[in-house]
C-alpha cells in the first residue's frame, strides 16, 4: 500500500492499521519507498489475534444511489481502517479495549452539534446476548456510552435526523459497521428509528426485534460505496410509529477496502512473488490479523539525530502475538534531561548500587513491575529495594522523575520511603526502604503467572490485621490528599502499591504516576492506572481529582474483604470485576456471602456493616458522592473499634453470615470533614486541622459510645 510522504511534517505519530485474513503460517511486511522518494522506513509493527468470523464473508451493499445488493468475499479483503467512533463518549486507549484498538469521540464529526446530547453514563455491564455483538466487536465503554436526539419539548417541531459526516477516499469501498446499545430506554418497544446512509438508504432500526432486551449490544454491517465528493454522511432519525420519538448511536467504524491497484510488488527470494499489500510465505495455518504499523514522523531527515536517545512511552501495552520496536535507555546527557527541583542530596552512585545488589544478581530479584525489576539489596549496613529501569517496560523517564519530585517532598509513616537514585550510565535507579513482608496482595491470594485466569486464597490475615493495614493505607493517602502543598494524586492505588514491613505496617508506594496540585477542571488529563482499579468517573471525563484515589481504595476494602483480584476470568460477565460484583452484593444487603472462607465467623457484625458501608459509599459512580480520605479514614478507625467490642450472642446467634445487616450502629460523633472545631458531649472543643495526627481510635477514648455490645 501507498503511503503519504513524511518529510517536512510535523513530528506526530502516524498510526496504519489494517485488517487482513492471511491463509499461511508465515508472512512478510516490505516497506518499499515511493516514487520520488529514496525513504521508507517503520518505528514499531504490532500484530494480534482477531476473533474467527470477526468480519462477515457477506454484507449489504450501499451505493450513493441507495441501491442495496449483497457484496460477497469480505472476508478475503484488505481493510484499513480510517474511522473508529466512540459516540458519547471519551478517548478509548488500547489499554481499554479488547483487542487494543483506539477509539476517538464523534463531536468534531457532527453537523450540528446541537441536535443530539450525550446519554447517561451506564453504570451496569452491557448484556450481551447470543446473536448479538461481543466484548470483542466493542469494548463495554463504546455500549455504555451514546448520542441521543436532544428532544425539547418546548418546540413544536423535534422530528429531525442526526448526521455525521466523514472524509473519505473518493469512488471507493468502504467497510462500515454501526453499534448501538439502548441504554437510554426504562422498558422495551419504545424507540423504533432509521439508520440512514446517504440520505438515499435507510434501515429500521428497532432494538427489541434483534436483541429482545435493553442495554443488549449488536451492530450492524454494509459496504458503502462512496462518490466523487469524498464525503460519507450516516444520520439517525425517529421514525413517525415509534412510541419515544427518538434514535440513539453508540459507535461507528469504517475501514476501507484497500484496491488492487494500491498493492505493491514485494521484491525478495520468496518461493512466490504476489502483488498485495502483504507478500505471504508458507503454506498452511490460516486466522485474521490486525497489523498495526506505527511510524513517527520526521520534521527533516537533517534533524534526525536531534533529539536521538530520548526515550519515549510507547502507546501500546499489553498481550500481543507479535511486536517489534525500538528502545533506548536515557543518553549519557540523561542528567540534563532532568528536572531541576530534583533533590541532588539523594542522587547516588552507579558503583556503590551495583555493589549493593552484587552487580544486580537475578537471584536477588525479588519483583518485577511496570518500571522494571526490583533487587534486594544492602546499602550502607541497611537492608533496600532497588528499583531498575529495562528497556521495553511501560513506564520510563516522566514515571522516573515524578517519582523522585514527589518521594522528596515528602515523608510519612505510611508512605514508601525513597533513599536515593541514580541516573548515571544511561540508567533510571530509585533505592527505596526495603519491606519485608512485600505487598498486599501477597498475603490475600497467590499471584499465579496468569493471575487473572486462576487464583486462589492464601491469605492468614486476621480480621483486625486487614482492617490496621487499610487504615495505615488510608492514613498514606489522606497524608498526600491534604499534607503536601497543593496535595498529591496518587493516581495507581492498588493492592501491590500497599506494601507491608516486618511489623506488617501498610506503606503506600508507587508514585510514578502521581499528580501533585489543586486539579485542573478545565484541563483534562490523560487516563492511566490499572484496570479494575480506574475511577469511571475520572476515565469518562477525563478529570482527575482525589476521589479517584478513594474509588480505586475502594477496590483494594473489596480485596481485602474478600481475597480476590480486581478482575478475573469468569463465563459469568458480573463476576469479572471485583467492583462490580462487590456492588451487586451490597446493593443485595448480602456482602457477606463473598468474603474470604478465612474471616467467616471472625468479624464482628457491626464491623462488617461499617466497613461494608465505607466500601459502598468509595465506590459510589459519582465522585460528588464519594467520602474524602480522612472520612474513609475515620469509618475504618470505627470498624476496627467495633471489631474490638465484645458482643453477647445467644447461644442460638450466628455469625454475620447470617445477621451481618441487622445489628444496630452504636453512636458516634463523626469527625469534621474540614478544618473547623467539633464539639463533643461535653462541650469541649476538639480541633483538627489538615497536618492533625489525630485518629479515629484516639477520639474513641474522647467521645462515649452508646448502644455497645
Amino acid at each position: 500500500m501507498r503511503t503519504a510522504p513524511t518529510l517536512n511534517s510535523i513530528s506526530s505519530p502516524i498510526i496504519k492499521e489494517f485488517l487482513v485474513t492471511i491463509n499461511e503460517k508465515r508472512f512478510r511486511i516490505c516497506f518499499i519507498p515511493s516514487q520520488g522518494s529514496n525513504l521508507a522506513f517503520v518505528n514499531a509493527i504490532e500484530v494480534f489475534l482477531a476473533p474467527e468470523d470477526f468480519i462477515p464473508d457477506t454484507a449489504p451493499l450501499v451505493t450513493p444511489a441507495g441501491s442495496r445488493i449483497s457484496f460477497d468475499g469480505l472476508s478475503s479483503q484488505v481493510l484499513h481502517t480510517l474511522f473508529r467512533i466512540n459516540v458519547g463518549g471519551p478517548t478509548l486507549t488500547p489499554i481499554n479495549d479488547t483487542l487494543w484498538r483506539n477509539w476517538i469521540p464523534d463531536d468534531s464529526f457532527l453537523l450540528n452539534p446541537m441536535a443530539v446530547r450525550n446519554s447517561d453514563f451506564f453504570s451496569d455491564s452491557p448484556n450481551y446476548r447470543e446473536g448479538g455483538a461481543t466484548e470483542y466487536t466493542a469494548p463495554d465503554p463504546v455500549y455504555k456510552t451514546a448520542k441521543e436526539m436532544n428532544i425539547d419539548e418546548s418546540r413544536q417541531l423535534n422530528f429531525f435526523n442526526v448526521t455525521w459526516s466523514f472524509n473519505v477516499s473518493k469512488s471507493s469501498s468502504h467497510f462500515v459497521r454501526v453499534h448501538f446499545c439502548d441504554i437510554i430506554s426504562v422498558s422495551l418497544n419504545v424507540i423504533i428509528f432509521d439508520l440512514y446512509i446517504y440520505n438515499k438508504f435507510s434501515a429500521r432500526i428497532n432494538p427489541y426485534d434483534k436483541m429482545g432486551q435493553l442495554a443488549a449490544p449488536f451492530y450492524y454491517d454494509f459496504v458503502v460505496d462512496s462518490d466523487e465528493s469524498g464525503i460519507m454522511n450516516i444520520s439517525i432519525g425517529p421514525r413517525p410509529n415509534s412510541p419515544n420519538q427518538t434514535a440513539f448511536l453508540n459507535g461507528l467504524e469504517i475501514m476501507e477496502l484497500i484496491k488492487k491497484s494500491d498493492f505493491v510488488s514485494c521484491p525478495g527470494n520468496l518461493e512466490s512473488n504476489r502483488t498485495s499489500l502483504f507478500a505471504i510465505v508458507g503454506s498452511i495455518g490460516g486466522g485474521s490479523f490486525v497489523i498495526i504499523l506505527v511510524a513517527i514522523v520526521l520534521l527533516s531527515l537533517k534533524r534526525r539525530n536531534t533529539k536521538r536517545g530520548q526515550s519515549s512511552s510507547w502507546p501500546f501495552s499489553g498481550p500481543f502475538y507479535a511486536r517489534s520496536s525500538s528502545y533506548n535507555r536515557m543518553s549519557e546527557k540523561t542528567s540534563n534531561m532532568l528536572p531541576t527541583n530534583l533533590n541532588l542530596a539523594l542522587r547516588l552512585s552507579y558503583h556503590e548500587i551495583e555493589q549493593s545488589t552484587k552487580n544486580f544478581d537475578s537471584n536477588l530479584v525479588i519483583g518485577e513491575g511496570g518500571f522494571g525489576k526490583v533487587y534486594q539489596g544492602m546499602f550502607r549496613g541497611i537492608k533496600v529495594a532497588v528499583k531498575r529501569s529495562e528497556p521495553g517496560h511501560g513506564q520510563g523517564l516522566l514515571e522516573f522523575q515524578t517519582e523522585i519530585v514527589v518521594l522528596s517532598q515528602i515523608r510519612h509513616r505510611h508512605l514508601v520511603s525513597l533513599i536515593g537514585y541514580c541516573d548515571e550510565r544511561f540508567e533510571m535507579i530509585l533505592v527505596y526502604e526495603f519491606m519485608e513482608q512485600g505487598t498486599l496482595r501477597d498475603h490475600l491470594y497467590y499471584s499465579t503467572a496468569d493471575l487473572e485466569k486462576s487464583y486462589s486464597t492464601r491469605s492468614k490475615l486476621s480480621w483486625k490485621q486487614r482492617l490496621e493495614i487499610c487504615i495505615g493505607a488510608a492514613k498514606g493517602l489522606n497524608y498526600l490528599h491534604t499534607g503536601a502543598a497543593g496535595g498529591i494524586i496518587h493516581r495507581d492505588v492498588k493492592s501491590t502499591n500497599i506494601l507491608l514491613d516486618e511489623q506488617f505496617v501498610a506503606k503506600v508506594a508507587d508514585f510514578g504516576l502521581s499528580k501533585s496540585g489543586i486539579p485542573d477542571v478545565e484541563h483534562s488529563v490523560d487516563v492511566k492506572g490499572t484496570f479494575g482499579y480506574l475511577d469511571p468517573e475520572y476515565f469518562m471525563s477525563l478529570q482527575l481529582t482525589d476521589k479517584s484515589d478513594v474509588y480505586s481504595f475502594g477496590v483494594v476494602l473489596l480485596e481485602v474483604l474478600c481475597a480476590r483480584p480486581a478482575v478475573i476470568n469468569s463465563n459469568k460477565r458480573e463476576e469479572v470485576n471485583l467492583a462490580e460484583w462487590g456492588m451487586h452484593w451490597l446493593r443485595k444487603g448480602q456482602l457477606d456471602n463473598i468474603i474470604d472462607p478465612v474471616l467467616v465467623d471472625t468479624i464482628n457484625p457491626n464491623s462488617f456493616r461499617k466497613f461494608a458501608e465505607t466500601t459502598e459509599k468509595c465506590l459510589r459512580v459519582y465522585g460528588s458522592e464519594r467520602p474524602i480520605m480522612r472520612d474513609v479514614l475515620w469509618d475504618l478507625e470505627y470498624a476496627l473499634q467495633l471489631q474490638l467490642t465484645p458482643i453477647n450472642r445467644g447461644p442460638l446467634e450466628d455469625s454475620i453470615t447470617n445477621a451481618s445487616l441487622e445489628f444496630s450502629m452504636p453512636i458516634l460523633h463523626r469527625l469534621p470533614s474540614n478544618s473547623s472545631p467539633a464539639v463533643n458531649e461535653d462541650n469541649t472543643t476538639l480541633v483538627f486541622d489538615d497536618t492533625s495526627d489525630v485518629t479515629a481510635s484516639e477520639v474513641l477514648t474522647e467521645l462515649r459510645i452508646g448502644d455497645s455490645r
